[in-house]
């Protein structure tokens, strides 16, 4: 299939393209995360593969749509977005934020694609898989990242034991407006992940000894 083939972009084949990724890579399973879209994929992923994600990182995101009318608002704004691509191509990116502003294409029809292709959503599947989320779970937002501040709260509390960690003075681009503070909230979580697994192996090894005494 061609790159630029609108049937290329989906919610399906992105979450296909990340499994295929970590085949080539040789892994059963990943800390999975990523922003904006990119944590939304991610919540994807652990529905369609659960067994295949250690911990999730979701960041500058939200879990998709539980009513249909504000599902099929942001669908028109997506779309909407879709056309302003074909119509100004790249000159939209130059009013974007600045981290989208900053970036380079080869020209806006993949944009424009992706956008009717990968930022609609068809359902509520996401947001109502959160209460059964098993793996750990941290949830990023930058404080003046306003659209998604109640959207990150939502996720924090209804996601089993999900952490949360706000960044000060960033937007939504929380890891390009305050690296360090990003950087210092990612290592906290992943060390913790370290902890978690030897008391986990401590806790089974002395399961095991006492089971065979």
């Amino acid at each position: 299939m061609a790159p630029d083939d609108a049937s290329a972009y989906s919610e399906a084949l992105t979450v296909a393209d990340m499994a295929a990724l970590l085949d080539a890579a040789g892994a059963e399973s990943a800390i999975v995360g990523g922003l904006s879209l990119g944590g939304y994929m991610s919540l994807a992923f652990y529905r369609a593969h659960p067994q295949r994600v250690r911990a999730l990182l979701i960041i500058d995101t939200g879990p998709g749509f539980r009513k249909d009318d504000a599902r099929e608002a942001w669908n028109k704004r997506a779309h909407e977005t879709a056309d302003r691509f074909e119509r100004e191509g790249l000159n939209v990116l130059k009013s974007a934020s600045r981290e989208r502003s900053s970036v380079s294409h080869r020209d806006a029809s993949g944009l424009a694609r992706a956008a009717r292709g990968m930022l609609t959503q068809r359902d509520a599947r996401v947001i109502e898989l959160l209460p059964t989320i098993k793996v750990p779970s941290l949830v990023v937002v930058g404080a003046d990242d306003t659209p998604f501040l109640a959207a990150s709260d939502y996720m924090a509390a209804k996601i089993p034991g999900a952490k949360k960690a706000v960044i000060p003075a960033a937007g939504h681009a929380a890891n390009i407006d305050q690296p360090q503070a990003f950087i210092d909230a990612l290592l906290s979580f992943l060390d913790s992940l370290d902890v978690r697994t030897t008391q986990t192996k401590t806790t089974q090894t002395k399961t095991t000894q006492g089971a065979a005494s």
